[in-house]
C-alpha cells in the first residue's frame, strides 16, 4: 500500500476528480488497493461507486422482476426497480498516489459465491448499512469477519431514516471495538470519499499494528 500517507491530507483534499482523470492512471500513483463495497441489496453500493469513480463505472443492474421478487426484497419504502447481479466497478485515486479499485458486491443471498469470488486478494472492504433494517446487514458483515477480510462499516444516510447514536449502532452490530463505524451519503461525492478514506485509514493502522507486533 505505497503512497498510503494520502488518506492523512484533509477529506476532500486531492480526493475529487480532476480535469486530467481519466481512463488512465495517474503517472504519479504509487500503491494500488482491491477495495470491496458489500451490504445488502438497496443499501446504496452501485450509488456510491456510480459517485466516486473517477472512470466511467460498471454497472450489471438489472430490472427486477415479479419472479425474482420472493427473493429480491427492497428496504422497506424503497422506490429500487433494479439490482446487481454481478458486480460493480470504479476507481478513485486518493491524493495522486493511491488508487482504489472498487467492487461493489451483490446484496442477494443467492449470489455469495459470486461475492466469495470478488473477495479475493480485497486489501479491505466497506460495509454499507441501512437504519431503516440493521439486520439485512448481519450477512455481508458474517461474511467478511468469516474471510477475514478487514473492514470499516458506514452508515448510509437515507432521507428517511432515523438518526441513532453511532454507540447504539455499534452495539447493534456487534462491532469490535476497532471497527471504524461512520456515516455517509452515497450521493454525495465528498462524504462517501471521507468513508473511504476511513477505510485506507483503518486498513494502514492494522498493517502498522502487525509490523509492530512481529517486530516487539
Amino acid at each position: 500500500m505505497a503512497g498510503a500517507a494520502a488518506p492523512g491530507a484533509a477529506p476532500g483534499t486531492g480526493a475529487r476528480r480532476s480535469a486530467d482523470s481519466g481512463v488512465y492512471v495517474r503517472p504519479t500513483v504509487s500503491g494500488a488497493a482491491k477495495i470491496l463495497v458489500v451490504g445488502p441489496m438497496g443499501v446504496g453500493k452501485t450509488t456510491l461507486i456510480s459517485t466516486v469513480s473517477e472512470i466511467k463505472p460498471l454497472s450489471t443492474e438489472a430490472t427486477m422482476t415479479q419472479a425474482g421478487a420472493r427473493v429480491d426484497t427492497a428496504p422497506a419504502g424503497s422506490a429500487k426497480t433494479t439490482t446487481t447481479v454481478a458486480l460493480d466497478f470504479g476507481r478513485l485515486t486518493l491524493d495522486g498516489e493511491l488508487v482504489l479499485y472498487l467492487f461493489g458486491t451483490p446484496g442477494q443471498q443467492r449470489f455469495l459465491p459470486a461475492w466469495k469470488d470478488l473477495a479475493r486478494g480485497a486489501l479491505g472492504a466497506l460495509a454499507l448499512v441501512d437504519t431503516r433494517d440493521l439486520e439485512a446487514s448481519f450477512d455481508a458483515i458474517g461474511h467478511l469477519e468469516d474471510l477475514d477480510v478487514p473492514f470499516t462499516v458506514a452508515v448510509n444516510a437515507f432521507p428517511d431514516s432515523t438518526p441513532y447514536e453511532l454507540s447504539e449502532l455499534r452495539t447493534a452490530l456487534d462491532l469490535l471495538p476497532r471497527t471504524p463505524l461512520v456515516v455517509c451519503d452515497a450521493r454525495d461525492h465528498a462524504s462517501s470519499v471521507r468513508a473511504l478514506i476511513a477505510l485506507v485509514r483503518h486498513l494502514i493502522e492494522a498493517v502498522t499494528d502487525s509490523v509492530t507486533e512481529s517486530t516487539s
